[in-house]
């Protein structure tokens, strides 16, 4: 699909909502937790929300009447069956407040345009030989006038703000993406996050790229089945972040879970980087030496044809490190899941999973509990995702972490 047939198509998706104008503000912290919990089950009721929640049923009935009105909450059809008046569910407006959401890459760049319940709506792709902050900010500023030129002024109203989701650090690793020397320098020191918002009307956040992505599948994807997770996203380069307790484990200086400088032994014996092994511009190396065009790994991450050799050699050895980056993960903290994304269609994430378990028997895993090694569900666009979730939490929804404190603190003292 064209960007232009994705615009047309979001566009109507979108609808014209007309609800309350009040929505872009900070909810307190009773009405993000309510909104929270119905994020999380889909639709609630009065009486469900007032179990869930610990608070009274009167504050339930308040916060609710507050957020129907203010459009942030729909009414669904009454259930009836049972004693007493029916009972009505609740669910969250899709189109009550929308997001911005950029992935920075290192071959190209994305913007979507995410609903209230992480839909994208619209989209927007742009790929280069390497990002510059000059091109990163004309495509960011460029593709939001874009996007909402094709809203409503009152759907460019519920716009919550432009979550940015970047690799830090972006002077590293030049020469792997073929830049000229010292030209990815000027990142040093350059304020990504300043820069856009002195050129935009909404609010902007920025957060790592693999830590993103492993927001987004804490909230839209696995997270709610499996609490503790490590995370893998193949991008240009692998990153990844950890899960604990329903929320994202940073450690001291922010870089806990960053999977990429784990130690692996490559296929020729010698120990290597996980980087240096699973990352998507290994895979462009191996089409380059076989005279094989790379371009179209860009293009479209659902869009990949299959270049036969060199991508089964490539999903082989990406899996067979991989393997052995669980098993160390394993080996120090329990981890329910190990969970493999990427920016790749998902026939190839389905072999680098499949790939995956079978080189993890191969390996002395005496003392090790190997969780479970599954696909992540969020998909290619899980890091532009995560970075459109960043405004609607910081203004809507309670932390994952919080939220899941409550529940067991709730739950403890029933």
């Amino acid at each position: 699909m064209s960007v232009s047939d994705s615009v047309a198509q979001g566009h109507a998706l979108l609808g014209n909502f007309t609800g309350g104008s009040n929505q872009v503000r900070v909810r307190a912290y009773n009405e993000r937790l309510v909104l929270s919990l119905v994020r999380l089950n889909g639709s609630m009721s009065k009486a469900d929300i007032t179990r869930r929640s610990g608070l009274s049923a009167q504050t339930v009935s308040v916060i609710m009447r507050a957020l129907e009105k203010d459009g942030l909450l729909l009414r669904g059809e009454p259930v009836r069956g049972r004693v007493g008046q029916p009972s009505v569910p609740m669910r969250l407006n899709p189109d009550a407040v929308y997001s911005f959401g950029v992935k920075i890459g290192r071959r190209s760049a994305d913007l979507v345009l995410m609903d209230f319940v992480g839909r994208i709506r619209l989209q927007y792709h742009e790929s280069y030989a390497y990002p510059l902050p000059g091109k990163i900010i004309e495509i960011i500023t460029s593709g939001i006038a874009r996007l909402e030129g094709q809203l409503t002024e009152v759907q460019r109203g519920r716009i919550a703000g432009i979550g940015i989701a970047a690799p830090f650090e972006l002077w590293n690793w030049a020469e792997e993406v073929g830049a000229p020397q010292g030209a990815m320098e000027v990142w040093r020191g350059f304020d990504l996050q300043a820069e856009i918002a002195a050129k935009v009307q909404h609010a902007v956040y920025l957060q790592n790229d693999a830590t993103s992505a492993c927001g987004a599948e804490l909230v839209f994807g696995v997270g709610p089945s499996y609490p503790d997770f490590v995370y893998f996203f193949i991008g240009s380069f692998i990153g990844g972040g950890i899960v604990l307790n329903s929320a994202i484990f940073s450690g001291r200086t922010g870089t806990a879970g960053a999977v990429g400088p784990l130690p692996v032994r490559s296929g020729d014996g010698e120990t290597r980087q996980l980087l240096d092994i699973a990352s998507i511009f290994v895979l462009e190396n191996l089409l380059k030496e076989r005279n094989v065009d790379p371009q179209p790994l860009w293009y479209s991450a659902d869009d990949w044809i299959d270049f036969g050799e060199p991508l089964d050699l490539w999903i082989r050895q990406t899996a067979d490190a991989l393997a052995q980056a669980i098993v160390a993960a394993a080996s120090i903290i329990d981890f329910g899941a190990a969970v493999i994304d990427g920016g790749f269609p998902a026939w190839v994430r389905q072999r680098i999973v499949a790939s995956t378990i079978e080189a993890v028997t191969r390996l002395d895993l005496q003392g090790v509990i190997i969780p479970d090694i599954i696909e992540g569900m969020v998909g290619s666009q899980a890091r532009a995702i995560g970075g459109a979730s960043l405004p609607i939490f910081a203004k809507y929804l309670s932390d994952q972490n919080v939220l899941f404190k409550d529940l067991r603190e709730t739950a403890a003292g029933s």
